[in-house]
């Protein structure tokens, strides 16, 4: 079935804010006494919506929201860059993309403002704020689909976390697996896993588009 819209994720995928946001939450959580380290944090966060954050976290101090989001945000500021390769595969697709995050639309559009990646999206950024469902559920890529006029069956997603992939498969697209290190293998499947941002249009073209 040829490839008509592949669909991205945003923070893993196209920058690369998820060390920054393993490393900030877990640092916060051991603030609220968590015994916790980053490769937890990454099994048990990376990936989730908002909402789904704010109910395992539960109640905190107050002042703590606000801290966590200034120390977010400065690592944010100082640190957040594209993906590596994942500019050269922008640059290799010759089909439409867009984005579909579980983040809010000022988030995503923060992180492709400061990564240089916010025109190559304009107008077809989508969020978990425009479904009722985050990831894992398929609203949101299906959402994403239908706005685009693209029959589920001919996307293609490119996610990097556990509910990405079930989103995508619940949805009945295609997917593929960024592999960044975060998150095991095993949560991954069945999306094809991919190591180097760089080969995506080479991989879509031959096993997806054949």
């Amino acid at each position: 079935m040829p490839v008509e819209l592949v669909i991205f994720d945003c923070d893993g995928v196209l920058v690369d804010s998820e060390r920054i946001s393993v490393r900030v939450g877990t640092a916060a959580l051991r603030e609220l006494g968590w015994s916790i380290d980053e490769e937890e944090y990454a099994a048990r966060f990376v990936g989730c919506s908002d909402e789904e954050w704010e109910r395992v976290v539960g109640d905190v101090p107050a002042g703590w929201r606000e801290r966590l989001a200034a120390a977010h945000e400065a690592a944010l500021t100082a640190e957040l860059v594209p993906v590596p390769g994942i500019v050269a595969a922008l640059d290799g697709l010759s089909v439409p993309v867009c984005v579909a995050s579980n983040g809010s639309h000022a988030k995503i559009r923060r992180s492709l403002e400061l990564t240089g990646l916010a025109e190559r999206f304009a107008g077809n950024v989508f969020s978990a704020e425009d479904v009722e469902r985050g990831k894992p559920a398929p609203d949101l890529f299906l959402f994403a689909a239908n706005a685009l006029g693209v029959p589920a069956e001919r996307c293609v997603v490119v996610e990097d976390s556990a509910y990405g992939v079930m989103a995508a498969e619940a949805a009945g697209m295609r997917c593929l697996a960024l592999l960044n290190g975060l998150v095991s293998p095993a949560r991954l499947s069945p999306a094809t896993h991919v190591t180097d941002p760089a080969l995506l249009p080479s991989l879509i073209g031959r096993v997806f588009s054949a």
